[in-house]
């Protein structure tokens, strides 16, 4: 049986609840971390031990060429306005195969947008303009 070739990281997707977004040409994907923290208590051998301390997520980064949709702006935007708690949603980013086919899922909880960033603009370029959003959250799964 032959072996199975890795995904290609080009073609994936992104959802995030209410906001309809044709589509990202980069998608960042953090990180997660769980910090140790040594402990030691005073009869013991002079090693300490590890356990788990917290768990930190990084930032999820999207940019996308600019278009009329204002959706991830107004997002960002609600957040400016009312605060984060308002503007949760969940996202997911989910992995495409070459016959378009759906084939590995992360399904992130409780994001808002914290940084927005425009594109720049130059008289003497051709590229397309890119808006840029960086995205923080409490957590993400595989779940396929």
């Amino acid at each position: 049986m032959p072996r199975p070739d890795p995904y290609r990281q080009f073609r994936f997707r992104v959802e995030i609840d209410g906001i309809t977004q044709a589509g990202f040409n980069e998608c960042s994907f953090a990180d997660t971390t769980t910090d140790p923290v040594e402990y030691r208590e005073g009869d013991e051998p002079p090693v300490s031990r590890k356990l788990s301390g917290l768990t930190k997520y990084g930032n999820i980064t999207l940019k996308w060429g600019i278009t009329d949709t204002l959706d991830l702006y107004n997002w960002r935007q609600q957040v400016i306005d009312t605060g984060a708690e308002g503007a949760r949603k969940n996202v997911s980013i989910i992995l495409i195969d070459e016959a378009g086919n759906d084939k590995a899922r992360w399904d992130i909880v409780r994001a808002w947008p914290t940084k927005y960033d425009p594109p720049d603009f130059s008289a003497k370029g051709n590229e397309v303009a890119i808006e840029t959003l960086e995205i923080v959250h409490e957590g993400f799964k595989r779940v396929s």
